[in-house]
């Protein structure tokens, strides 16, 4: 796989050697156990597979390319590179501004854009109505378009499914950039709906077999599906599609709902007419980070941190994996963990922030998971690990751990 050209201040001495010494001896990621390093007191269980993707460090290499080649320019960012604050923030001290934020309200006007300007696609790509105003303006995105090629190959697969006829039902989350792309790809060659969820996608099923009737559809799906959308016409052939970062396992559960709803429909006899395969759109990254965290679901832990942007899709979907079995603590950066007594955290599910006190408890040796989201430095997970190894003075020094590690996996 190609090596990218990742600023320094990224990457990481400690989860980069776990990372190294597990690709050596499992290239074939066939083991989705955990690394243990053990300190003494405390324990770490490191998953298999998380932190920077392909198409993370993709775009950030092109974004910073984009600043180095361009010196007195102005430089924008249709939104955030990625759901990261900490990349985020350095890529506008370097001069980069952000024309929309995530949810896709401007902070800077079209109008304000001359074809002097470097325009960055992010990683989630954008709409084809957005390409359209950059291409009026003058501005040749192709430069710097940094769109995931797995979020290029769903909407390829979505193409090929339009031009035989199927509708496409896009599983995300209907405001987030990546789904906004998709959405804006898939309706150009076909039909489009956009379900969050297995309740979605329950809804969708009854009024495909006649449960519900077809004129709740517009109700149901109201600001999710594409114009001129005939729920009696459009759902007699079908594709499933995802945004990346949703759960891969969740996306599968909601095709085979569906194939299920045409199978009653139609007849297994006639189903490879009415549902199409998509199983090949799901990412490889998302689908061995989610691996990894079931991994770490088969280990005895005292509580879970994950390190991400609170905005980060696929890094939400592992806090929730993490929830089922342990304390989780979804965190932005070392810095959230005040002390040993107290972590400041996020509930994704409401939206807020918390603070926990006693959130380490007093049995020793204490086991951690630790891990993050695709969107997250390495640099930063070391800092967390390098942050509560600080409350435990008589912790192993991390060279002797890391040796014992590769010593470990060497002989393995």
């Amino acid at each position: 796989m190609k090596k990218f050209d990742i600023p320094a201040f990224y990457q990481s001495p400690i989860i980069g050697r776990v990372k190294n010494m597990r690709k050596d001896a499992d290239p074939r990621k066939k083991d989705f156990t955990p690394t243990v390093l053990d300190f003494g007191p405390v324990k770490f269980l490191i998953a298999r597979h998380f932190g920077f993707c392909y198409g993370v460090e993709n775009a950030i290499e092109i974004a910073y390319k984009a600043v180095a080649e361009n010196p007195g320019k102005r430089i924008f960012l249709l939104s955030e590179m990625i759901h990261n604050p900490e990349v985020n923030r350095d890529l506008q001290s370097r001069g980069i501004t952000f024309i929309m934020d995530t949810g896709g309200q401007q902070l800077i006007a079209w109008e304000s854009l001359t074809p002097e300007d470097i325009v960055i696609i992010p990683a989630f790509g954008t709409t084809l109505e957005i390409e359209a105003i950059l291409r009026k303006i003058g501005i040749t995105i192709e430069s710097y378009d940094t769109t995931c090629p797995f979020v290029q190959k769903v909407w390829k697969r979505a193409k090929e499914l339009g031009t035989q006829a199927h509708t496409i039902v896009v599983h995300g989350k209907h405001k987030h950039e990546e789904t906004r792309a998709t959405f804006s790809h898939s309706r150009e060659d076909a039909p489009t709906v956009v379900v969050r969820d297995l309740e979605d996608s329950q809804k969708l099923a009854d009024i495909i077999t006649g449960k519900l009737p077809l004129s709740d559809f517009e109700v149901l799906f109201a600001g999710k599906y594409s114009e001129g959308f005939d729920p009696a016409r459009d759902l007699q052939r079908i594709g499933v599609v995802n945004q990346t970062t949703m759960l891969a396992t969740e996306t599968q559960a909601i095709a085979d709902l569906l194939r299920t709803a045409m199978v009653e429909r139609y007849g297994e006899s006639e189903i490879q007419d009415h549902f199409a395969d998509t199983r090949d759109t799901l990412c490889y990254a998302t689908n061995d980070n989610q691996r990894a965290t079931y991994g770490l679901l088969e280990q005895h832990a005292d509580l879970a941190i994950i390190v991400g942007g609170y905005n980060s899709s696929n890094t939400s979907h592992i806090v929730e994996l993490c929830e089922e079995k342990y304390p989780s603590y979804f965190i932005s950066s070392a810095e959230k963990i005040v002390s040993s007594q107290e972590i400041q955290h996020f509930d994704y599910h409401h939206q807020q922030h918390l603070t926990t006190a006693d959130f380490l408890p007093q049995n020793e040796p204490v086991t951690i998971i630790l891990t993050s989201g695709a969107s997250c430095p390495d640099a930063m997970v070391d800092a967390v690990m390098q942050r509560i190894l600080g409350f435990f003075p008589s912790s192993k020094p991390i060279e002797t751990v890391l040796e014992e590690v590769e010593n470990t996996w060497r002989l393995a």
